[in-house]
């Protein structure tokens, strides 16, 4: 027999799949971009430490500015949820019968009779925080967003995106010429983007092997034109 105080069910899904989704945007722009500005130096200068000075630079500036836009998108999520709170707020007083017939509505179209929806309303609306949380999930489809959300987008994008910028780089300090770092980095660069793409698109429920194809062709591609304009100018 079981005598424990049961322990509330707490979901997850939500906060981690808004921590995969930070991660995939600066991990892919991270291995990405880098890659790209290394590749378009390589076929113009003759010295690994100009690209490496250069790549660190983007990688610093890049995580700054994907952390902050980030930040913002965070801080723009919470004050689009706090004016349609307000405006649903306002609502309920100002379009009383309204807002009624919509929440009827909603419980028709899950097979309520109009008995049921009359009094389920009855029952809400005496509690006009729940009547306006209800509206807010079933009308507007929008949850209520963690306050602290931005600064840990911010966080998890900038981070990512230094993680990723750094694999490109990597061959550069450990070799030489530009040429022979731009092998090497290849290499690695497209293993990582493979290995990076499969299972990104496995976590978002996407197919794994052309999720990984998909993503390696664009830093490859990516690469390939910066290394093209990189040769035009020498």
């Amino acid at each position: 027999m079981h005598t424990g105080a049961a322990h509330p069910h707490e979901e997850k899904h939500f906060e981690q799949s808004q921590t995969v989704r930070d991660v995939v945007i600066g991990m892919a722009d991270g291995l990405t971009v880098p890659f790209a500005l290394a590749a378009g130096l390589s076929g113009a200068v003759s010295n690994n430490d100009i690209i490496v000075t250069a790549g660190l630079a983007e990688i610093v500036a890049g995580s700054i500015a994907m952390g902050l836009g980030g930040y913002l998108a965070g801080k723009t999520e919470i004050e689009h949820y706090d004016s349609e709170l307000k405006r649903e707020y306002d609502e309920i007083v100002t379009h009383y019968d309204t807002e009624r017939r919509e929440v009827k509505e909603i419980f028709g179209n899950y097979g309520l009779s109009a008995e049921s929806q009359e009094l389920i309303m009855c029952e809400m609306e005496k509690d006009h925080d729940k009547w306006v949380e209800f509206m807010m999930r079933f009308e507007l489809g929008l949850e209520k967003p963690d306050i602290n959300r931005a600064r840990k987008s911010a966080l998890n994008i900038g981070v990512a995106y230094i993680v990723g910028g750094i694999v490109p780089l990597m061959a550069y300090v450990f070799t030489e010429k530009p040429h022979e770092g731009l092998v090497y980095s290849s290499f690695i660069t497209v293993a990582c983007l493979l290995f990076f793409g499969y299972f990104k698109s496995k976590a978002t429920g996407q197919e794994p092997i052309k999720g990984a194809l998909q993503t390696s062709m664009i830093g490859v591609l990516a690469a390939a034109a910066a290394y093209s304009i990189g040769l035009l100018f020498t």
